[in-house]
């Protein structure tokens, strides 16, 4: 058996495979459920415990990992956490937040005795079931030694990068990359359709070329095959992450014109529609279209 306890809240399409991962590596797990039960009672079988309140969980765990749509919910948590924390214990952001918020909880979790550490993940659910999810931490060096292998039993990767805020900026600037090749991919495949180039011939050039990789893969797998869950990240996240970045660049003092364009990319769609939860990124291809007058 592990030395610590971990709790875990937002057990969710990447949190349960890291939850799972956790029991499997012998680590004793507190979750609480949150809409979706069939995820939590999937846990409870594995051996989990299931926590009525978060600051039972808190009082019961020693590392606690928080899975979370974006900051406001993340300080939703900690403020019901902190109460109740374990002297000593690690709070563990892996959501995607705004690093400015990151700074102000992780000083509010230090002077109540306790420590933080900022771990976004990279990587799909399916790599969260198979354990190998990539992490970019921010926290104190001890922190993250400590740290180092309760995250070896969900991450292939991790690297650390600094202290609180630090994963946390990383995290943005991959998505500024990808949610950019994302709005990119989509204009360019409606101008290739306005063209006369059909969507196949696009790829056939694209794929196996330079300009193919993962994300292009994953992306062109609802383009061209139709798999609408190829890539299950939501529009209104991209749309949260960019906003974010937005604020990043701001607090830096730094002219971001192309992230505001791939921002709006996002706010066109979500505005149009786009904001559900089964619409996924690769789905921007079909907002980008009808806002040009083609059939989708």
């Amino acid at each position: 058996m592990q030395n610590e306890q971990i709790g875990f809240v937002g057990v969710g399409l990447m949190g349960h495979g890291m939850a799972k991962n956790l029991l499997n590596a012998g680590y004793r797990l507190t979750v609480i459920a949150h809409t979706n039960r069939t995820t939590v009672e999937d846990l409870v079988a594995r051996g989990a415990v299931e926590s009525n309140s978060l600051s039972e969980l808190a009082a019961a765990s020693t590392v606690i990992h928080i899975c979370a749509p974006g900051s406001p919910q993340v300080e939703g948590i900690v403020s019901e956490l902190l109460p109740s924390l374990k002297d000593n214990s690690v709070v563990v952001d892996c959501s995607t937040s705004n690093p400015n918020s990151t700074l102000v909880l992780a000083e509010q979790i230090e002077k109540a005795g306790c420590h933080m550490a900022d771990a976004p993940l990279g990587g799909t659910p399916i790599q969260a079931e198979a354990g190998e999810l990539a992490t970019m931490v921010g926290a104190d060096e001890a922190v993250f030694e400590r740290l180092r292998p309760v995250f070896a039993a969900w991450a292939k990767s991790v690297v650390h990068l600094g202290p609180s805020g630090s994963g946390h900026k990383m995290k943005l600037l991959n998505n500024f990359l990808s949610l950019g090749y994302a709005a990119m991919y989509s204009e360019a495949l409606a101008l290739s359709e306005k063209v006369g180039i059909s969507v196949e011939q696009f790829d056939s050039v694209i794929r196996g070329s330079r300009m193919d990789c993962g994300f292009y893969q994953t992306f062109m797998g609802y383009a061209v095959e139709g798999n609408r869950e190829s890539h299950k990240f939501t529009m209104k996240n991209a749309l949260k992450d960019m906003r974010y970045l937005e604020a990043m660049a701001d607090e830096a003092e730094l002219s971001n014109p192309i992230g505001n364009a791939i921002k709006n990319s996002f706010a066109m769609a979500c505005a149009a529609g786009g904001d559900g939860p089964e619409n996924y990124v690769p789905h921007l291809v079909d907002f980008v279209a009808r806002n040009n007058g083609l059939p989708k």
